[in-house]
């Protein structure tokens, strides 16, 4: 498979955090999204609208992928059905709240893109420890196509944000 190089982010408090994230790096490979990295997994206090909830388990992936933008969303959100998670419009969904998996588009390639589901580079990129930490394991010279360094946005974040490394990273198959 050729295409964009691209980064998603990994989330789960709900269940077997680990074996949720590692289901999620087993199962793109059947939606068009090949895994080429995992970062280290990451323990992390709950952000947003819900902080009454247990800590998640966070993880970044580079992946290759043909798809465009929305593809790659729905890729994501297939995942995350699959995986039991309960999506916004369903019945019981809450925002922010517990959930066994969240996969999130967060960079592809140098691509800026808006769309009423989907902002790339994802709007928290640069706003969020738990992203910004595994992101940079990956790629510690990682930009935003405006040009802007991960690293600066992260040394810009206050120390507030629980962010514990947690364990080694997810088995991402060899091709």
């Amino acid at each position: 498979m050729s295409g964009r190089i691209g980064y998603l982010g990994l989330g789960s408090n709900v269940g077997d955090r680990r074996e949720q994230l590692q289901a999620a790096v087993d199962l793109l490979a059947g939606h068009g999204v090949r895994v080429l990295a995992s970062s280290s997994t990451y323990d992390t206090d709950p952000v947003g609208e819900v902080l009454d909830q247990p800590s998640f388990l966070n993880a970044c992936l580079r992946i290759e992928t043909a798809l465009d933008p929305i593809g790659l969303l729905d890729a994501c959100k297939a995942v995350e059905r699959e995986r039991g998670r309960v999506l916004a419009g369903e019945p019981g969904y809450v925002h922010h709240g517990p959930r066994p998996i969240d996969v999130d588009v967060l960079l592809l390639g140098d691509l800026t893109f808006a769309h009423e589901r989907l902002s790339l580079p994802h709007e928290q990129v640069l706003a969020r420890r738990f992203v910004l930490i595994p992101l940079l394991e990956l790629d510690f010279d990682l930009t935003v196509p405006d040009g802007r360094r991960l690293a600066d946005a992260l040394a810009e974040l206050p120390l507030d944000e629980g962010v514990r490394r947690a364990g080694p990273p997810l088995a991402v198959a060899t091709h």
